[in-house]
């Protein structure tokens, strides 16, 4: 039964809705996590270190956080294996493309593939910037707040940060409206709402995420 659901179009499509639906949970979390950063360097590396010690004593020290890294692992993995190999079957179903070709969709749908490709590339610089501190030159463990600042300060990061927002923002525009249809909650009576939750969505988060190097670049945080 997994396996028929898993080689179905259908399968594949309710997967990628599922996976984008946890990874867009992460992703609010997450941004609210990134605004404490407005709140000083002592909240926000108290944060940090609260992230780590979730669900003690029950869970040993960053249990938790490893439970969240797997289980996202597994979401973006099924999600781009997915994303792959439904591109695959459809480029199969129509191997000499349109005859007339005109734009069949909005720009968010034309660009989905390679927004998929630029955040999963920005996912490995992120975690190499301020998790593993490979790529940040002035990163200090277990001072989050300065290794953020210290991104910030330069032009790369900045560029890399917020094009890959960009790149999120119309992912999860079109992403959540995708996810809603193949779930079954659109009709003709909720497509209006959904559309509109899908642009608040985006906008909320390409705003919320990009806030933050904007406040480091101009000084609001350093």
């Amino acid at each position: 039964m997994t396996r028929t659901l898993w080689g179905s179009t259908v399968g594949k499509k309710t997967v990628m809705a599922l996976t984008g639906l946890i990874m867009l949970g992460y992703l609010v979390v997450h941004m609210l996590g990134n605004l404490k950063i407005f709140f000083g360097s002592g909240e926000f590396n108290g944060y940090a270190q609260w992230l780590r010690t979730l669900g003690e004593p029950f869970l040993h020290h960053e249990w938790a956080l490893w439970i969240v890294r797997v289980v996202l692992l597994a979401a973006v993995v099924l999600h781009g294996v997915s994303a792959y190999q439904l591109s695959r079957r459809d480029i199969r179903a129509r191997p000499n493309g349109y005859v007339h070709k005109r734009r069949r969709a909005s720009y968010a749908t034309r660009t989905m593939r390679w927004g998929g490709v630029i955040l999963g590339l920005f996912i490995v610089w992120h975690l190499l910037d301020l998790t593993t501190l490979t790529v940040n030159e002035n990163a200090q463990p277990g001072r989050p707040y300065e290794n953020v600042v210290a991104t910030f300060s330069t032009p790369y990061g900045n560029a890399v940060y917020l094009t890959a927002m960009l790149a999120l923002g119309l992912h999860v525009r079109h992403g959540f409206w995708s996810a809603a249809q193949t779930l079954g909650a659109g009709s003709a009576r909720r497509d209006r709402a959904l559309k509109a939750a899908a642009n608040g969505l985006a906008l909320v988060l390409t705003l919320g995420f990009v806030s933050v190097p904007v406040a480091v670049m101009t000084g609001v945080v350093s």
